[in-house]
């Protein structure tokens, strides 16, 4: 029997009670992770012992630009050769890509910039809404609870009033034409390859891909309702090579 290689990462992911990860933060690491044969071992942590479990790394938490203090967060690594710990997916991403250049992966291009940043501006809020208050139903119990009090909490109401099937149909037509052009601009090098950048994928492109993950896991029909439109489904296959490590 061959002998198993050794972690040289440590990843600290989200549980789910379907044991995958499906933190699309955390996606864009393991995308990275697995495109480049990394070899590591995930731990899996419930919401209410992330902060505590960071702690207990040494780990703190940075400040915004805003100056403002960012809470304890996954992702989060160890670095097994060197004992380096970090949080957050940029640095971590960085990280990765110095330590492991081969092969490259583009964490920044002027097309991925603007696709990141409309894909931000023209879907995010209707994919959280549509995504978020759903994530209750794949968390333990311990979690819920966790999950609930905080959400709540920030929002004021309960996690169900943004479920409104009407609403929520309303929502997803209003950017139906934003979706489009955000799209058409994931197709701009079709013609070279099925990536944002052509033959090779990028950081957004696992940025594209780990969304609709977690959406596919949180529920199938926010996933669909993302992948009708050109340019998503082909991103989201395109990576489907390196989805293949979920745990």
């Amino acid at each position: 029997m061959a002998a198993q290689t050794e972690p040289e990462i440590i990843l600290y992911d989200l549980a789910c009670t379907k044991n995958v990860c499906f933190s699309p933060v955390v996606w864009r690491i393991r995308l990275m992770l697995n495109y480049k044969h990394i070899p590591y071992r995930t731990i899996f942590l419930e919401f209410p012992d992330i902060e505590p479990t960071l702690k207990g790394l040494g780990l703190v938490p940075s400040e915004s630009a805003a100056g403002s203090k960012i809470k304890y967060t996954v992702p989060a690594i160890q670095h097994v050769p060197s004992n380096t710990y970090m949080m957050d997916s940029v640095p971590i991403a960085q990280f990765l890509e110095s330590t492991y250049p081969d092969p490259p992966i583009p964490l920044t291009s002027e097309l991925g910039s603007e696709i990141e940043a409309k894909a931000r501006a023209v879907i995010g809020k209707v994919f959280y809404t549509s995504t978020m208050p759903r994530e209750i139903n794949i968390l333990s119990p311990r979690s819920q609870e966790y999950f609930r009090r905080t959400r709540e909490a920030s929002l004021g109401h309960r996690l169900e009033d943004l479920l409104d099937p009407d609403k929520e149909d309303q929502s997803w037509d209003a950017v139906s034409d934003g979706m489009r052009a955000v799209g058409e601009l994931m197709q701009t090098h079709k013609a070279d390859g099925p990536f944002v950048l052509g033959a090779r994928p990028s950081y957004t492109d696992f940025f594209i891909a780990g969304s609709l993950q977690c959406a596919r896991v949180v529920d199938e029909d926010v996933f669909q309702r993302n992948v009708k439109y050109p340019g998503f489904r082909e991103i989201y296959e395109a990576c489907l090579p390196y989805m293949e490590k979920k745990d």
